[in-house]
């Protein structure tokens, strides 16, 4: 019989308290520069991608298009991003301002310092070894959650728990 609650110690409580330990180590730092959460990465991807759509953004960070849409008319309303009517009526695209320009800057600094915390004590081969198991792991995530995969559940409910919609669970 398999220990009850061992879900505590395993491979997602680990990402899990790795992600909320980051989350609570940018986000005052985001909040001094202006900018509230999920903004960074919309910066981010603008000044790689150039400008681009919002339905881009949202399939990139794998979220729904209202959400980047909410980030989105902040950023915008402070300045930090423009936006322009797309091809056509129902697409707008986003690009950079200068101010945006400036504020991603910043936050690639902080970025700097963070990764600088976050990785004392690894040697450049770990670092390495690290970001490609990470993105192992996420490939393999982004494929189990692809349509074609999310249509069986992947392990049967226990029939004396509720079942939590996804969207309810803290994940």
């Amino acid at each position: 019989m398999e220990q009850e609650g061992r879900s505590l110690d395993d491979m997602h409580m680990l990402l899990y308290r790795a992600y909320h330990a980051q989350i609570n180590y940018l986000r005052p730092r985001m909040a001094h520069l202006g900018l509230g959460p999920g903004q960074p990465k919309l910066l981010a991807y603008l000044a790689v991608h150039g400008t681009s759509t919002q339905h881009e953004m949202a399939t990139y960070f794998e979220v729904d298009d209202a959400a980047i849409s909410r980030m989105l008319d902040l950023l915008r309303q402070a300045g930090l991003v423009r936006t322009t009517r797309g091809q056509d009526r129902r697409t707008k695209t986003v690009e950079l301002t200068a101010t945006g320009h400036g504020a991603l800057a910043a936050w690639d600094s902080v970025c700097d310092g963070e990764q600088d915390v976050m990785l004392a004590g690894l040697s450049a081969e770990e670092r390495a070894t690290l970001a490609g198991l990470l993105a192992r792991v996420h490939a393999n995530l982004a494929a189990a959650n692809s349509p074609a995969t999310t249509a069986a559940p992947t392990a049967p409910a226990h029939p004396a728990a509720p079942t939590v919609p996804k969207e309810a669970r803290d994940e």
